[in-house]
Formats: structure tokens, C-alpha cells, sequence
């Protein structure tokens, strides 16, 4: 009896020094939003020149080798646009972010519409 109770002793005090898997902290800050093209279909595949009939003036035309970025900013939120040249086209967008003029989440859909009201839009 002795012996067994030694051993449930020994095993509870050895089980409290069991490596056990750090508690990971909770994501702070951005939920990612998975990419759903629907809705962006008058964004996705144009160029800068009809997204420029669309939102009006960029707010920010950045150029890294082949690749593009367009920025416009509205009230409501602001659109970054990625344009890529394929098979020796001009660069045509294949990607699209979008956020809260505070950098929180937006849906992309409902800013491409809020965009295509602001002022310098068509």
C-alpha cells in the first residue's frame, strides 16, 4: 500500500514538471478577410486607365519593375489595386486590398462601390 502511494505521489509531483505547449496569445489587431472576387469584377482584369474612368485620379501610382500599385482613397476607405503585366500585356490588376481609412478591415466589394460615388469618380 505504501508502495502505491508513493508511486501516485511521485507521478503527481512529476507531472507538474511535464513540458506542456505554451498558451498562444490571441491575434491582435487584423482579422484577414477571406478574398472573394465577387463584386470586383468591374476592378479585377482592368487596366490603369479604366480604373482611373472609374475612381478618377489615384492617390498614389507606386511602379516596382513590371508591377503597379494604385492607390484611391475615399471618405469611407482606401483601395490598393495591383496590376501585373502576362504573355506581354500591359499590367491589368489581378489583386486588390482593401481597408478602413483606419486600417481596419473593409470589405473589398463594398468599397470598390463607395469609391465609384466619390467625387472624381464617374
Amino acid at each position: 500500500m505504501k508502495t502505491i502511494g508513493a508511486a501516485i505521489g511521485l507521478g503527481l509531483s512529476l507531472a507538474g514538471c511535464a513540458a506542456t505547449p505554451a498558451a498562444r496569445p490571441a491575434a491582435v489587431g487584423q482579422v484577414a478577410v477571406p478574398y472573394n472576387p465577387i463584386g470586383l469584377e468591374r476592378v479585377i482584369g482592368q487596366d490603369a486607365a479604366s480604373l482611373t474612368r472609374l475612381f478618377g485620379q489615384p492617390d498614389a501610382d507606386i511602379r516596382e519593375g513590371t508591377a503597379r500599385k494604385l492607390q484611391f482613397q475615399g471618405r469611407f476607405c482606401v483601395l490598393d489595386a495591383y496590376l501585373y503585366p502576362k504573355d506581354g500585356q500591359p499590367p491589368r490588376v489581378t489583386y486588390i486590398d482593401a481597408r478602413e481609412p483606419d486600417g481596419s478591415t473593409i470589405d473589398r466589394a463594398s468599397c470598390v462601390s463607395a469609391l465609384t460615388r466619390r467625387e472624381g469618380g464617374k
